[in-house]
């Protein structure tokens, strides 16, 4: 075995991607030490996307001062790969931990992520990744499209930054004042969910509660973007509510289509594409990839199968290393998985497996390697 690729998902609250990757290169170089292994970590859009992108292609974190979630001024920062692209992850400024007890996603505001996304492209950017994830907002991206020069008037003409509280104030939008520096840039917003803007399972019914909203305030957000949704959709010719994702992050999601004209991608193809992953694949013996649990909620698309799905047009053999395996999976075999291997090795609780996941992956691997070699492969 000559070329061997890792793309593994974290294993929620137990091991991240990169924790995963280095355990499994051990192993493999254990019994191949000649072996060339490309180590991928997996970006979801969340906290952690900027460092994993960093890793998997090199680059450099840039630092600048921005306004946090209720626009206090603070350190944020954005990936630069490949020269030209840039990654933010909307977390740096607009996430749940940086709020604290304070939470309440009718104040909060995404304006530090379009700080971010704007010296991205003074900076140069040609391509800008958006990792929506674990945001503390429900201004439907209004905050970050303010930054990089959309308009936002009331009733009576005045100009403003909307947030949860006062979407149902905008009377007017003007995209025509984008700034000129996104003009001709590529922006794809990573999104891992398909929620809708409004509704029962929009963003405010479904992501408000974790971010402080109480049933009233829910009730609220909910019937302000549905009103404002039909504002996007005067305004923009964007019909916000029939884009998949478009709830995602308090209405980001749908806020980074209307305003920025950005595309919505599941996380995991943002990742295949920027690493050139199908190019990787041409001299590949084997992908390693897996996730912490494999059910049928993993076949609509996330890392396994998006994976999957590449190696398949090539041939490459594609193992999928994970923590649990659920019974309605075979369909993964069809989407191109070759095989699925649990690392847990003893009947034992989840809070004890956890604790020696880390042992029990190596010890997958190693196993894994020694069928290999028998094999002659």
């Amino acid at each position: 075995m000559k070329n061997v690729v890792l793309i593994p998902d974290s294993f929620k609250g137990t091991m991240s991607s990169e924790e995963i990757c280095a355990i499994m290169e051990r192993s493999i170089k254990a019994h191949y030490p000649d072996a060339t292994v490309t180590s991928i970590p997996v970006a979801d859009g969340g906290e952690g996307s900027v460092d994993a992108f960093l890793q998997a292609l090199g680059g450099e974190k840039r630092t600048l001062r921005v306004q946090g979630p209720y626009r206090e001024e603070m350190e944020g920062f954005y990936g630069v790969v490949k020269e030209t692209t840039a990654v933010v992850e909307m977390a740096a400024c607009a996430g749940l931990p940086l709020v604290g007890d304070r939470l309440d996603p009718s104040l909060t505001t995404t304006y530090g992520v379009g700080q971010l996304i704007l010296d991205a492209a003074q900076c140069g950017a040609k391509t800008i990744i958006v990792g929506l994830g674990g945001s503390a907002t429900n201004d439907g991206g209004c905050g970050a499209a303010a930054a990089c020069g959309v308009g936002f008037f009331d009733k009576d003409g005045k100009p403003f930054v909307p947030t949860g509280a006062t979407l149902k104030d905008v009377a007017r939008i003007d995209v025509s004042t984008l700034a000129p520096e996104l003009e001709g840039v590529t922006i794809t917003t990573m999104c891992d969910i398909d929620n809708p803007y409004w509704g029962p399972t929009g963003a405010a019914h479904i992501f408000g509660p974790q971010k402080g909203a109480d049933p009233e305030m829910v009730a609220f957000l909910n019937d302000s973007m549905k009103s404002f949704a039909d504002i996007i959709k005067r305004d923009t010719g964007v019909d916000v509510q029939a884009i998949p994702g478009s709830g995602a992050a308090g209405g980001m999601g749908g806020g980074m289509a209307a305003f920025f004209g950005s595309e919505l991608q599941m996380g995991i193809e943002t990742v295949l594409d920027t690493v050139n992953f199908d190019a990787l694949l041409s001299d590949c013996d084997l992908v390693l990839t897996g996730e912490g649990k494999i059910d049928g909620q993993s076949l609509r698309g996330k890392v396994v199968i998006g994976v999957a799905r590449r190696t398949k047009v090539q041939n490459v053999p594609t193992l999928a290393i994970v923590g649990d395996i659920a019974d309605d999976v075979e369909g993964a075999y069809d989407l191109g998985v070759s095989g699925i291997f649990s690392i847990n090795r003893l009947a034992i609780p989840f809070k004890e497996a956890k604790v020696r996941a880390p042992l029990d992956m190596e010890k997958t691997i190693d196993n894994l390697m020694r069928f290999y070699k028998r094999m002659g492969l």
